[in-house]
């Protein structure tokens, strides 16, 4: 197995430069973009990939209040279908591969509609977003998470189902955080995934970068091994926010977000983070994937 990273930049509002110029220094292949299309001018941010030597890996949906695609009002579900149609031609135009994509706001857990309503919305939906994506050769992976993000699509039996509702070349993309809490035998949830599994977000049990919980880094990469995944391993670590004496002297973050960025970032339980301690993180991340690979155990 070959250790492609790529990383997710949601977690610290900052510059694409910024980040690209981090990701180049740790080794990372690619970026899995936030999926804000406004915020990134194809031609510019292709300049910007090409500068640094990271490609585009893909997307990620920013769900938002107003981004949901089984809400109850038909109109912003149409809106929501809209903005994933965008996100798939933003990560078209920057030569990227996947699109993954959580189906409902995240944070809201409490149902507007009876299960099997519910579900066809997301079906209707998702249809229309997979057939843009066909258009623009790119593949959607639909992401579970855990039930305290969500209340619909936690595990990864749930969301092979929806893809196989919404068309077989619909892929899944599991997270290593939520896996953790929701799947009974988390390796066994890869397994069976197969060959469907499209993309992999990473983060320890308690979401901090790998090597800091309580994951068995060294078996779940061998897992991974095993159905010939090929595809990027996303860094996502979510760096807790510390607001006890604990925490200790509080540095500058040294950046700024808007009022929608703030509030996607506290909802995962972080804050903004300083550079320095973002940085280490990435590095770690890294640095401690390369000790746990399959060729470095045996």
């Amino acid at each position: 197995m070959e250790l492609r990273l790529a990383a997710h930049n949601w977690m610290r509002p900052e510059p694409l430069e910024v980040t690209l110029e981090r990701l180049a220094r740790y080794g990372y292949e690619g970026i899995e973009i936030m999926g804000e299309p406004d915020k990134y001018e194809p031609k510019e941010t292709r300049r910007l990939l090409e500068k640094h030597g990271v490609r585009c890996w893909g997307a990620v949906s920013i769900m938002l209040q107003c981004r949901d695609l089984i809400h109850a009002d038909h109109y912003l579900r149409l809106g929501s279908i809209e903005y994933l149609k965008d996100c798939i031609t933003m990560v078209h135009e920057l030569g990227g591969e996947v699109m993954c994509i959580v189906p409902s706001e995240v944070g809201k857990i409490t149902p507007m509609a009876d299960p099997e309503t519910e579900w066809g919305w997301a079906v209707e939906s998702l249809k229309q977003v997979a057939d843009h994506a066909r258009k623009q050769n790119v593949r959607i992976a639909l992401e579970p998470l855990n039930r305290f993000e969500t209340n619909f699509l936690n595990r990864h039996d749930q969301a092979l189902c929806l893809a196989d509702a919404v068309g077989e070349d619909v892929g899944v993309c599991l997270d290593a955080f939520h896996i953790n809490i929701e799947e009974a035998d988390p390796y066994e949830a890869i397994r069976a995934v197969g060959s469907r599994l499209t993309d992999f977000h990473i983060a320890d049990t308690n979401r901090r970068a790998p090597g800091e919980g309580a994951w068995d880094w060294k078996k779940l990469l061998k897992t991974l091994d095993e159905i010939n995944y090929t595809g990027c391993l996303t860094t996502e670590f979510v760096n807790p926010s510390d607001r006890s004496p604990l925490g200790g002297d509080r540095r500058d973050a040294g950046t700024e977000g808007s009022a929608e960025e703030l509030k996607f970032i506290r909802d995962h339980g972080s804050d903004l983070q300083d550079n320095e301690t973002y940085s280490a993180s990435f590095e770690q991340t890294a640095e401690y994937l390369k000790s746990c690979m399959p060729q470095a155990a045996s």
